[in-house]
């Protein structure tokens, strides 16, 4: 079996609601193993978007399938059109049709919307079942992905309707990054930057003497 480096395994220390985030340049085909060795099992809802899925999805429902997981699609729309009580009632009718259980899970595999809907399904459906973040812009793999907010929007404003639920694990793979267009590349640096101010000068210098290698994306600059 192939493993993810312990050195790529961050833990999130929440009590009895830790998680680790794993961080491996190509996880994506490895993302049955990877799952299996955290425990996970059954029946896997995929939850994304028509642009992600042609992206990734055909990898992520092969390794699935590889590691004996028995996955399927529920596709939501791009972007913040997805996250209202409409959407999410369309993935609850899926985990009902799909008669999913409590053993089972779903697995984020989008940006910070795909995962707010996707997150605050699991919360609601059997009162709570397990759910995998696996964030597809460099938002959602520095901010949305990590801290446990989900939730969907009401016509009287944004994130009205939610809940904070931990997922079971946040899987990293920092070669989707290449397919980002520039502008969601920009807008997750300005993320990666404000931490580095706020919290760690040694970052934020490594950030300011590496501009031009960060913003190619260079393989000698980049972790």
């Amino acid at each position: 079996m192939n493993t993810v480096p312990a050195s790529n395994h961050v833990p999130v220390a929440l009590g009895d609601r830790s998680y680790e985030i794993v961080i491996q340049p190509g996880i994506l085909s490895q993302i049955g193993q990877v799952l299996q060795h955290a425990g996970c099992a059954g029946r896997v809802g995929i939850v994304t978007n028509p642009v992600v899925n042609q992206l990734y999805g055909r990898v992520v429902h092969r390794a699935l399938r590889h590691a004996g997981f028995s996955p399927f699609f529920i596709i939501v729309p791009d972007g913040e059109q997805a996250k209202t009580v409409q959407w999410l009632s369309k993935i609850l009718d899926a985990l009902v049709t799909q008669r999913v259980e409590r053993q089972d899970f779903l697995l984020a595999l989008g940006g910070g919307v795909t995962g707010d809907v996707a997150g605050f399904a699991a919360s609601t459906y059997l009162r709570g079942i397990p759910f995998i973040q696996v964030p597809t812009t460099l938002v959602a793999q520095v901010d949305s992905s990590v801290g446990g907010k989900t939730g969907v929007n009401h016509p009287q404003g944004k994130n009205l309707i939610g809940a904070f639920y931990q997922p079971r694990m946040v899987v990293i793979d920092p070669r989707i990054l290449n397919t980002l267009p520039p502008r969601q590349w920009i807008a997750g640096l300005a993320e990666v930057i404000k931490y580095g101010m706020i919290a760690d000068k040694e970052f934020f210098d490594y950030l300011e003497h590496h501009v031009e290698g960060i913003r190619t994306q260079s393989d000698d600059v980049m972790p």
